[in-house]
């Protein structure tokens, strides 16, 4: 009984040991994030998670940025970073990229249990313009060609639902290069309309650039609204120590009741939002195969054009 017990002891602890040894090939992680709005507000805003994990995982904890998403996706697809937080197109393109070489783990949880969001095109409330119809012949601004909502969600349902090629209904397509560049473009007159995203009517992004000062309130209206896309996920390099992966994934997980206030600020939490995220809950890429099919549409759509 003596030698079983004393196998066991060992038998776990050499699981243990095991368990960490991840951490003496990565001593040090790298998560992307995506280009949604200006770099000293990103970091600023992922910085709570980033000292947590830091101290969780008793790694040291980087965040990468690039200038537009494709570079978040390119530096995982050449195993520069272990993990991004991607939005449902960009994860796609990166599973693309890497070929299916990622995987994602954790998306956001709201207050009702629901784990989306909505794309939107906004324009400015006194410009006039109260639908897509009305834009017609004018300057529209995607956010970036790899952005879910900015980009793929209300391209596709363009052309699916509404019934028109972007590029032959507006007058001029561009791409603004972010949500945020987007809506100030529209603000600024530089764009008659831009697709960004939405949570809810007050979460939005140009409701968030309101709170922070970036623009006046009440000078952005929206114009057209998507059906529901899920959130996108928090992904790692399939080629990671399957440990690595679900210890981030746990200490992920337990952020926002380890650091309640540091959640807050990451989630950009609108104290009048009736419906704010509230957590992570566990996917598997089911969830985005569909996304992953949009994409290879519009590549066929850009080929054939």
């Amino acid at each position: 009984m003596k030698y079983l017990v004393t196998t066991a002891i060992a038998a776990v602890m050499a699981t243990s040991a095991v368990a960490e040894d991840w951490k003496e090939d990565y001593a040090v992680l790298k998560f992307g994030i995506l280009s949604g709005e200006n770099e000293q507000d990103r970091l600023e805003r992922n910085e709570p998670l980033r000292a947590y994990l830091e101290e969780t995982l008793g790694v040291e904890v980087e965040i990468f940025t690039a200038g537009n998403y494709d570079g978040v996706i390119q530096a995982m697809a050449a195993d520069q970073i272990e993990i991004g937080r991607f939005g449902s197109s960009s994860y796609a393109a990166a599973y693309t990229a890497t070929d299916g070489g990622v995987v994602p783990t954790l998306t956001t949880l709201k207050k009702d249990g629901t784990t989306g969001y909505y794309s939107i095109v906004v324009s400015r409330c006194d410009s006039g313009i109260e639908s897509l119809e009305d834009a017609a012949g004018m300057v529209h601004a995607f956010a970036d060609p790899d952005s879910t909502s900015g980009y793929a969600v209300p391209y596709f349902n363009m052309v699916n639902g509404e019934g028109f090629i972007p590029e032959e209904h507006f007058g001029t397509v561009t791409f603004s290069g972010s949500h945020e560049a987007g809506v100030s473009g529209v603000y600024n007159g530089t764009f008659d309309t831009a697709a960004t995203y939405m949570n809810n009517p007050e979460n939005s992004v140009y409701t968030r650039m309101e709170n922070k000062g970036m623009i006046e309130a009440g000078e952005i209206c929206t114009i057209w609204e998507s059906p529901e896309i899920t959130s996108g996920p928090w992904t790692f390099r399939s080629n990671l120590p399957e440990a690595l992966i679900e210890d981030v994934t746990a200490a992920i997980e337990g952020f926002p009741e380890a650091d309640p206030e540091g959640y807050k600020l990451y989630s950009s939490f609108d104290p009048d939002d009736a419906n704010p995220s509230v957590g992570f809950t566990r996917v598997d890429h089911s969830r985005y195969q569909w996304i992953v099919d949009m994409r290879a549409w519009l590549a066929d759509q850009r080929r054939g054009s």
